[in-house]
């Protein structure tokens, strides 16, 4: 393609520039300074605590499958290979967990939310989203932050495969909430024109989960 030719329009391209002029994936988060890195009532850590419900489900990647459902154009069923196959990206971010711990420069490793989102693209209606893991949680976040730019689906930890403990194969990581929202074991991605209460949510946690605003639970 000669430098003076436009490309011509696609479903994607005109998708992205309706979310840019709609604002779809602005969250309004502003850099913070140092001194205001770590968020209220936390404390750091070195290790990387392993909360769960309880059980960790096993999940093979030769039986993993990843749907994206719900008010998106392309409903996507994606297989490891596929899920791999999806340009990879880099992401270096904080964990804020709800019982209190931090750990500061996470390496990750995987498939960007926007990427993902690129593939499926979301309808002018879809909101939010529900997410679903093997284990059977479900956690739900606003569209804005599920495709905030330093979200990103997870496979590799520190230049290592995600271990299960950990939610691997592939978990997600929202940066700027609460970690509860960043479902391990990731299973089903729905599209919703509103807002639903997720595992959590439903008992007595917060709605969003803004750690710098200690937004832990119901009435905080």
């Amino acid at each position: 393609m000669s430098d003076d030719q436009t490309p011509t329009d696609s479903k994607l391209t005109t998708s992205k520039r309706r979310w840019a002029a709609e604002g779809k994936f602005l969250t309004g988060r502003i850099s913070r300074p140092e001194t205001e890195r770590l968020p209220p009532g936390q404390h750091l850590v070195k290790n990387w605590p392993v909360l769960d419900l309880g059980q960790q489900p096993v999940v093979s990647t030769e039986t993993w499958r990843l749907d994206v459902r719900g008010l998106v154009e392309t409903p996507l069923t994606l297989t490891w290979a596929a899920f791999q196959a999806i340009e990879q990206s880099t992401r270096m971010s904080d964990i804020h967990c709800v019982t209190t711990w931090s750990r500061y420069d996470n390496k990750w490793k995987g498939v960007s939310t926007r990427d993902l989102l690129d593939l499926a693209m979301p309808k002018p209606e879809a909101g939010y989203v529900m997410l679903t893991s093997y284990d059977g949680y479900t956690t739900n976040l606003p569209l804005a932050d599920f495709a905030a730019e330093d979200a990103i689906l997870a496979t590799a930890w520190e230049g290592l495969p995600l271990t299960p403990e950990h939610g691997g194969p592939m978990r997600l990581v929202v940066p700027h909430l609460y970690f509860w929202k960043s479902a391990k074991w990731l299973r089903r991605i729905e599209l919703m024109p509103g807002d639903e209460a997720g595992f959590w949510e439903k008992n007595g946690y917060h709605i969003y989960g803004d750690p710098w605003r200690e937004q832990r639970y119901s009435d905080d």
